[in-house]
């Protein structure tokens, strides 16, 4: 009970200098981040600042994690582009707030371990996908509004911020090749402000967008019906929101373990995401996850304490109340270029390397979840169709491994020695296996090496003792797990067997 309660480990030795200073570089690289994501979705700036705040911080002081930076991360925000544009803002808060519930609920049940259940091919297609979109994004920015029509930029405006956009990609790639003190992105966007500033260059910025002046988070009920129809609308968003927030977070937990050589606590961290994202959906924030790179700034920078990342909340909060004018006047073309970069290092390059090496069910299911998300910009049906489809292919390939031993002993009775698991997709194979006009009078058949999973294998049991019943023979079953056993047990009123009972040996002790 004391550890549940204990928010912080007094014992911990704190390098308080080395937390500051991590906390302070990494507020600096999640600040383009927040606004260049919350921009890709249609938000307001001040959305994605807030989403830096509400989750770094509740995150820092109740997560599983210590040293960990969460923040509104890209795989969770492009989830919900599609309903931001369809329903507005308003359910997209709702989907957050939903999400963050069902993500507690992982935590408080511990079910961290479910989460782990996407398939490897359908991470990569949502990744690669997910790179297109935020890549396709950033060239949307070269458009500017005339008479409420979008049009491509031309002319000079064109070329200007082009070369600043190319010049930040530049900056951001070359940068670390010589010093990785201080982050790339961040640098970035100082140099290009400070040619545009300097130079007085006439360029798109962010108050082109939107405006950042800010205040602290307020308290807000999103501002929808609340009905079964709305619940239908977000709970699919919700759901792959959460499951896609999760599986970033334990992963960057499970890498933190690694570097550190320390150990995290998953469903505290499950449970934790779940709080910042409720909160974040109650104070205009967009949401968000464990960011990866913010989290490596962190360590790298010899963050390892809660202290870092509280830091780093402070910092962001700071800057949205005294410093947002300054923001206002960031070129575009900075932001551009650093999510172009993002969206480059998103892009699972190691997908095409190990393409020729992955079966080509896998090399399907990956590359129709990234034309799924880049084609409909709906991550949450993409992510689904390929969980489904993997869970089919799963199915189909189990249902061909079921197999049957066959054997007649001394006695004159038949034995089956039924091989791999028996559910809804081997029970035609199974019953394929049985002879019953040629089977002697007693038959038995074995489930040592099998496993009755589902209330089809039930059905395909009753079936085959049907079968045999008719014909004036008997059918036993051998061997059976005792959830096998409780399964058929809770079918007794529509299946009829016979149960060998296993002989149970009990070892004498001396006394």
């Amino acid at each position: 009970m004391q550890k549940m309660i204990n928010l912080f480990d007094f014992k911990q030795k704190i390098n308080y200098k080395n937390e500051i200073l991590a906390g302070l570089a990494v507020a600096m690289t999640m600040i383009p981040e927040s606004l260049s994501f919350a921009i890709l979705a249609g938000l307001s700036p001040l959305t994605g600042l807030y989403a830096a705040f509400l989750m770094g911080i509740v995150t820092a002081v109740l997560g599983g994690r210590p040293g960990m930076v969460s923040g509104g991360a890209g795989a969770t925000v492009v989830v919900l582009i599609a309903l931001a544009a369809s329903h507005g803002v308003e359910y997209l808060f709702a989907a957050v707030i939903l999400a963050g519930f069902l993500q507690f609920s992982v935590g408080i049940f511990k079910l961290g371990k479910f989460v782990r259940l996407i398939p490897q091919p359908v991470m990569y297609g949502f990744l690669n996908g997910l790179a297109v979109i935020i890549f396709m994004a950033q060239v949307a920015q070269f458009k500017v509004m005339e008479n409420g029509v979008a049009s491509w930029m031309q002319g000079s405006a064109l070329y200007v911020m082009a070369g600043l956009t190319l010049l930040t990609i530049a900056i951001v790639f070359l940068l670390p090749k010589f010093t990785k003190a201080v982050p790339a992105s961040l640098v970035a966007i100082m140099v290009v402000f400070g040619i545009v500033y300097f130079f007085n260059i006439d360029t798109k910025k962010v108050i082109d967008i939107a405006s950042v002046g800010g205040s602290l988070p307020s308290f807000h009920i999103p501002v929808i019906p609340f009905s079964l129809e709305t619940l239908k609308i977000i709970f699919p968003y919700a759901l792959v929101m959460a499951g896609v927030g999760l599986i970033e977070s334990l992963l960057t937990l499970n890498m933190v373990d690694e570097i550190t050589n320390t150990k995290g606590q998953s469903n505290r961290e499950a449970a934790a995401q779940g709080i910042a994202n409720i909160a974040n959906g109650f104070f205009g924030g967009m949401g968000g996850c464990a960011m990866v790179a913010q989290t490596l700034v962190n360590i790298g920078a010899g963050g390892r304490a809660r202290l870092s990342a509280i830091v780093a909340s402070v910092a962001i909060l700071f800057i949205i109340l005294v410093a947002g004018s300054v923001i206002e006047q960031i070129p575009m073309a900075a932001l551009v270029g650093v999510m172009m970069m993002v969206a480059i290092g998103t892009f699972e390059w190691v997908s095409f390397r190990i393409i020729n090496k992955m079966p080509r069910h896998d090399i399907f299911i990956g590359m129709l979840v990234a034309v799924v998300t880049v084609l409909l910009h709906n991550l949450a049906l993409a992510v689904l169709i390929g969980v489904v489809i993997s869970a089919l292919v799963f199915a189909w390939e189990s249902a061909k491994r079921i197999r049957a031993r066959k054997y007649i002993d001394e006695n004159g009775v038949k034995h089956y020695e039924i091989f791999g698991p028996l559910f809804f997709g081997s029970t035609t194979t199974f019953l394929e296996k049985f002879n019953v006009v040629n089977d002697p009078d007693e038959v038995i058949v074995d489930f040592k090496e099998s496993k009755v999973v589902d209330m089809s294998a039930v059905e395909a049991l009753n079936k085959i003792t049907e079968k045999y019943n008719k014909a004036g023979k008997k059918l036993q079953l051998r061997h059976l797990s005792e959830d096998c056993r409780r399964l058929l047990k809770n079918a007794e009123t529509v299946i009829d067997v016979n149960i060998i009972e296993d002989p149970t040996y009990n070892v004498m002790t001396n006394k």
